[in-house]
């Protein structure tokens, strides 16, 4: 082989590389293993164990369905107790260090340990004991949050609006995987920071949508992997990137040598 055609040769390889870099669309396979699911392997029973739990420090949001006025207005004299309130009856507590809030009319109640639904009942049926006649009350706990990042679409953190939210559903409310995303291999970080717990999910796997495993819990922090296609494409950018100018160099000045000869 002359100098010439190795020459090529050369410049074909670089070519070659570059391209090779910037190919491969990956494209994901969701929930496809398909298995059949028994009835006793459905979706979780949701039982009280599968809920969050009321902590010191947790933010309640409190509203009266059947009446827009502020629970406050029911002796506005000892309101301050309320932490925050708007024209619509909506109300926010915080849970003090003793697991209480203090509510108007009612004085210091204990929610710490109770699930959101237990302490909606517990406030409703005080309420309706006292001073309002049928309430119907709503309570959410506003400062519950989870964290997402890595191969998604809108990364950041994100409220759990209801008692059991999926990854499924964050992922929705994220934007959805990014094509360098590894579906199969979904991470959800929780636990204390001393002992933390790292999870692994297969959304691959038609049963990730039943598993228990998978419903998020208060301060999860889930990470998307990058899938093999794209740690192979970056191995091969970084490559091209180092030795493409080398290779271009060698290229040019066989070619020049090649002319001066003839």
């Amino acid at each position: 082989m002359n100098k010439c055609n190795l020459g090529y040769t050369f410049l074909i390889l670089g070519i070659l590389l570059l391209f090779e870099s910037c190919s491969n669309k990956q494209y994901q396979a969701l929930f496809e293993r398909k298995r059949t699911i028994s009835d006793s392997s459905s979706r979780p029973t949701g039982g009280n164990s599968t809920y969050y739990r009321i902590k010191p420090q947790d933010i309640l949001q409190i509203r009266n369905l059947q009446n827009s006025k502020n629970i406050a207005d029911l002796n506005p004299a000892i309101s301050g107790a309320l932490q925050g309130s708007t024209s619509t009856g909506v109300e926010s507590f915080m849970v003090e260090d003793d697991g209480t809030i203090a509510l108007t009319g009612l004085g210091h109640i204990q929610v710490e340990g109770l699930t959101r639904f237990e302490a909606q009942k517990l406030i409703e049926d005080l309420y309706r004991k006292t001073f309002l006649k049928n309430p119907i009350i709503e309570l959410k706990i506003t400062n519950l949050k989870v964290t997402i990042f890595g191969e998604i679409k809108t990364p950041g953190a994100f409220p759990l609006t209801k008692d059991k939210t999926t990854l499924i559903e964050l992922i929705g409310e994220a934007g959805g995987l990014t094509e360098r995303a590894n579906e199969t291999n979904i991470k959800i970080i929780r636990g204390s920071e001393k002992i933390p717990k790292v999870t692994e999910i297969d959304l691959s796997d038609i049963e990730s949508i039943n598993d228990p495993r998978a419903v998020l819990q208060n301060g999860d922090i889930i990470y998307i992997t990058e899938n093999k296609r794209a740690i192979r494409n970056d191995k091969l950018q970084n490559f091209s990137s180092i030795f493409q100018p080398a290779i271009l160099l060698f290229n040019t000045a066989l070619i020049i040598i090649t002319l001066i000869r003839h």
